[in-house]
């Protein structure tokens, strides 16, 4: 039922709900379809912006990239019914693949129902292992679920994996036989199978890149400063499926987030590098101090965000602060005080949750963790580690270069990688520092006790924990 929550005020929560309806229905199609196509749409636009992450983050768009962009989903989509996250949704940007028939593993020859692919399991099981079978990835997406296996992890993961095949870090020695080299559908799928099963090199795969780095310089003589500038991963979870190189916005968006380089907290890709929304490093503090605080109020009240961002107002462009999407906060708003009969302000809602983010910065602190050190995030989420991709990028890195001052017609292509790294990792440096002083934290990342006494949570034990940490 729909009032089996027992709103304080039913009509005003009925009158929110319609407007939200409306807008949905009379804008998605011409802004992101995304009743239409799901969240598959994004493969070709992260394509075309060097957006999406191919051959473990190295290169940002691929040639084949049209293979698996949203006609190929379109075509192979067959339910565009209310899905499973809530039957009422207007959204319904779940969809799913009917009758597919299974040509691998325990359920080979069976036709299923296959729940996606959405864009991250196209880009990370797909685009990242620099395989453009839209079949393959599918089925990768069908085992994955079967197995309860991240598919985000798995495809970078895998995507790591066979960058270390690639440079010779790792041999078939380590994979068992397999040739894991990019593009291997079979291997991947053969990995996937292991991962599930526990054994051979997808059980190694399936710890994560964190362990992998471990295990690849322990056992097999890797360089380990070369896992760690290629391993996509921070505090220990695996990198979502979108290239930050070029916007160091998007950078602390994976680097601070809470739980690691996932991109619910903070998806700024686009108002930094495409759309030039926060151009000075004040801006992305805000938006990193912002952004953070407002995603995490949607999972305390259990909603999801796409209605808040993904349609938009027509006239939101004309607001002081479209990225915000100011009339939409004030949807929220109104369905917070008709369900709980208080009635807030957006002020309010921030409030909530930044006692809850800066919580769990504690909790964090608490168990050995939450401060500068683990906010760190390998060079290849920040440029070219190698002279390859450097090369591949040449003209885009050069000019960043020469606007730096350097003469780049005498230098070799270590040197500018060299100079380039030393440049993009101070310039990431100096916004945890901003964003560390807009949430009101020290310089180690902790935050400061006349923080926890204006957001009414210096609980004694609380206090204690963050004096120990040097707050």
């Amino acid at each position: 039922k729909a009032d089996s929550n027992g709103p304080a005020d039913l009509g005003r929560l009925q009158r929110v709900g319609a407007k939200m309806h409306k807008e949905i229905h009379d804008y998605d199609d011409q802004q992101c379809g995304m009743r239409r196509h799901g969240t598959s749409y994004l493969v070709g636009i992260m394509n075309d912006y060097d957006l999406l992450p191919v051959h473990n983050f190295r290169y940002g768009s691929h040639p084949d990239g049209h293979k698996i962009d949203v006609k190929v989903w379109d075509a192979r989509f067959t339910q565009g019914v209310p899905d499973g996250c809530w039957y009422g949704c207007t959204l319904s940007c779940s969809h799913a693949v009917d009758g597919f028939v299974l040509r691998t593993g325990p359920y080979k020859g069976q036709k299923v129902i296959v729940d996606g692919p959405e864009y991250e399991n196209a880009a990370g099981l797909g685009a990242n292992c620099g395989i453009f079978d839209p079949d393959y990835i599918i089925e990768a997406n069908f085992y994955c679920d079967t197995y309860a296996l991240d598919t985000i992890s798995v495809g970078t993961a895998m995507a790591f994996a066979m960058e270390c095949y690639e440079m010779g870090l790792i041999d078939k020695r380590a994979t068992g036989g397999l040739d894991f080299r990019f593009g291997n559908a079979e291997a991947a799928i053969e990995a996937i199978h292991q991962m599930g099963r526990g054994e051979g090199f997808g059980a190694i795969i399936g710890q994560g890149v964190r362990r992998m780095k471990k295990i690849f310089a322990e056992q097999y003589g890797a360089d380990p400063k070369i896992l760690q500038d290629i391993g996509m991963e921070a505090k220990g979870l695996e990198f979502s499926e979108y290239m930050p190189k070029e916007s160091l916005a998007q950078q602390g968006g994976y680097g601070l987030a809470s739980k690691g380089p996932q991109h619910d907290e903070a998806w700024l890709i686009f108002m930094d590098m495409v759309n030039n929304q926060i151009p000075t490093m004040e801006d992305k503090a805000e938006a990193l101090h912002y952004f953070p605080i407002w995603r995490t109020w949607f999972g305390l009240c259990g909603l999801c965000k796409l209605p808040w961002n993904d349609i938009v107002p027509p006239d939101n462009a004309l607001t002081d602060e479209p990225a915000k999407i100011p009339e939409h906060v004030r949807n929220y708003v109104e369905i917070f005080s008709a369900v709980t009969g208080r009635q807030v302000t957006s002020e309010d809602l921030l409030l909530m949750s930044e006692r809850v983010y800066n919580f769990q910065r504690v909790f964090n602190l608490r168990m050995g963790f939450g401060t500068r050190e683990h906010d760190k995030i390998p060079y290849r989420a920040q440029g070219p580690v190698t002279v390859e991709e450097y090369e591949s990028r040449a003209e885009r890195y050069d000019k960043q270069l020469k606007a730096l001052g350097y003469d780049v017609e005498k230098m070799s292509t270590p040197e500018k990688v060299a100079a380039l790294r030393a440049h993009r990792e101070s310039q990431y440096e100096k916004l945890v520092d901003a964003v560390y002083a807009r949430r009101g934290w020290t310089k180690n990342g902790v935050p400061k006790v006349e923080t926890l006494q204006r957001l009414g949570i210096d609980y004694p034990d609380v206090v204690e924990i963050v004096r120990r940490a040097g707050g």
